[in-house]
């Protein structure tokens, strides 16, 4: 036994000194491999095409975390980044790669307005689809913002229109006895109805068709107008799907019919020369910064998943894509310390969470403008319930004509399994100290007590939401009281009800922000990225300093060597007798 746990302290002590030999040889290549890169420039070609694959889901944005190895680009580095490219006089122009059905219409929207303005500099965009898989139309409008559009002979334009449907589980949970107690506020707040109903309520129904008749009228209006056609003819042909290739091209839905590399040489021949394809993502790794453009300082925070407690940590492994309450405030309060930033622009696209989060990372947002940093909110493809919330107190909202937004309502309660549990032979029971120290338990239903208790919080909290949306938006309470009850809006249904104050995507609010921070609106501006881009030597150093999970299990590790089961193993280690001679006093007190 001794033998075994001399052994065994051994591989331990020589696997942690290998892991800190291990990581500081990795520091010192990449150290190495960036003063290399520092000296030898981007090594980007003299002529070029930007290469864009939108044919996997693109996120909003993310935070500033080191990422090992090209990562997939979002939707905001998509525009940055052709920003960028419009004033790199190497980048002739793009080559758009879609189909799928990936992309929201609108995520459409902001993309296909940062291809515009990247013509508009006198360069041009080709885009490809091996076919419109899906029914939805993002996909498709992205691809009318580019000059061309080219589809693989004989494959399926399916774009048709906007969609949708739910699922029920009422009767499943009937079924096996479980209990679905769940309080809303109000009528129109339908996330929970799987649990509660058995079919689509009626305010859900008409909440639902006018979000995808708005969301139709945008796109089609949008596609009419960049491929030059009538708007009756564009749902003319969209009425027609699903078609072939060459039934799309006979009604101008698209230019050219070939193959992806035929579209690709096309897109070379056009920029001349000895052109290369680059892809997004190597061209932005050639020009990795916290901060974008030229001129006077304006943050950029970007708020993109689910709306959650505490931090994630923010470990070189660590991939979440949420919106930490202490992450997030930090980030804005950095950005309001900043003496050189003007403005904050919120970049915000999420469909709620936390309440004491979205409390929070309001309330990082009064302060920024009590500083005197005006805050502009910029939505991306959903900014609904706590992502609503979050944006409420800011000078300006801007929105997309096809954000999903509003939603201002409350959910709360649960669903028991006690009597679920029978039907397979399994019995929970419980103890508690404390009338209500059992409430959330999913083992039992709410007493009559705890259930009036329970819609008791949820109407706090939902009038203390309307009564801050009436403060933010300067509207009487009365008007907000109508148009929340939890229903979701479009950016431009939002627009018209006072909860949006201007419909257009990112430089949109950028020209809004310049304004109130007072920069002349021909002038560039700096964009300052929050939460900050770290680096690969801080983001290891934050991890070695306890940071996130894998720190935790070190740290799990160290109080398990340190118990005492353990401790008094080890000193019996220690204190037992040896082969040899040895000058060593035994028994001494530690």
């Amino acid at each position: 036994m001794v033998a075994f746990l001399r052994w065994a302290g051994s591989i331990v002590a020589g696997t942690l000194n290998g892991l800190i030999k291990f990581t500081l040889a990795i520091l010192l290549i990449l150290i190495v491999i960036s003063l290399f890169a520092m000296a030898r420039g981007d090594k980007m070609p003299g002529s070029m095409v930007l290469s864009i694959d939108l044919r996997k889901d693109v996120a909003d944005s993310r935070p500033g975390k080191y990422s090992f190895g090209a990562r997939a680009p979002t939707v905001l580095d998509i525009v940055l980044g052709l920003d960028a490219a419009e004033r790199d006089p190497r980048v002739k122009g793009v080559f758009l790669r879609l189909g799928t059905g990936a992309l929201s219409v609108a995520e459409a929207e902001e993309i296909g307005a940062a291809l515009k303005r990247f013509r508009a500099s006198g360069k041009f965009v080709i885009a490809h689809a091996q076919g419109f898989d899906g029914a939805g139309l993002g996909d498709y409008v992205t691809a009318t913002a580019a000059d061309q559009i080219w589809m693989q002979p004989k494959s399926s334009f399916a774009a048709a229109g906007v969609g949708g449907g739910e699922f029920f589980v009422r009767g499943l949970l009937d079924k096996i006895k479980a209990e679905p107690q769940i309080a809303k506020r109000s009528e129109y707040k339908s996330a929970a109805d799987m649990f509660m109903e058995s079919s689509m309520t009626k305010e859900d129904r008409e909440q639902l068709q006018e979000l995808m008749k708005s969301t139709y009228d945008a796109a089609v209006n949008t596609a009419a107008a960049d491929r030059k056609i009538s708007r009756a003819a564009m749902v003319a042909a969209l009425d027609a799907s699903p078609q072939f290739t060459e039934d799309a091209k006979a009604k101008k839905l698209i230019d050219q019919i070939g193959f992806d590399d035929d579209a690709l040489g096309a897109a070379l021949n056009k920029a001349g020369g000895d052109a290369q394809a680059i892809t997004l993502s190597q061209f932005l790794g050639a020009k990795v910064a916290s901060a974008y453009g030229s001129g006077p300082h304006i943050a950029l925070v970007q708020a993109s998943g689910e709306i959650v407690e505490g931090s994630t940590g923010g470990g070189p492994f660590d991939n979440s894509s949420v919106i930490a309450g202490d992450d997030m405030a930090h980030a804005i309060r950095e950005a309001t310390a900043d003496k050189d930033v003007k403005a904050i622009i919120l970049r915000v696209d999420s469909p709620g969470g936390s309440v004491a989060a979205s409390d929070q990372i309001l309330d990082a947002v009064k302060k920024a403008q009590a500083a005197g940093k005006p805050v502009v909110v910029s939505m991306g493809g959903v900014a609904a319930s706590g992502g609503y919330y979050i944006s409420l107190s800011a000078n300006k909202i801007v929105a997309h004509p096809a954000t999903i937004t509003g939603s201002i309502g409350v959910l709360t309660g649960k669903v028991s399994i006690g009597n679920t549990l029978g039907l397979v032979g399994v019995k929970g029971e419980l103890v508690g100290v404390g009338k209500n120290a059992l409430m959330n338990s999913d083992l039992a239903p709410y007493t009559p007590e705890q259930w009036a208790a329970l819609n008791a919080e949820a109407d706090g909290i939902y009038a203390d939401f309307t009564k801050k949306v009436a403060e933010g938006r300067k509207l009487p309470l009365a008007k907000v009281q109508e148009v929340a009850r939890g229903r979701v809006w479009t950016g431009a249904d939002a627009k018209e009800r006072g909860l949006v104050d201007k419909l257009g995507g990112f430089w949109d609010a950028a020209d809004v922000a310049k304004r109130l921070a007072g920069v002349p609106a021909g002038d560039r501006v700096r964009f300052k990225l929050y939460p900050r881009q770290k680096g690969f030597l801080e983001t290891v150093s934050d991890w070695l300093n306890g940071d996130d999970d894998e720190v935790q299990a070190i740290e799990n590790f160290k109080t398990l060597m340190t118990s005492p089961v353990i401790s008094h193993t080890a000193h019996a280690v220690r204190q037992a007798p040896r082969a040899g001679i040895e000058l060593r006093a035994a028994n001494l007190p530690e």
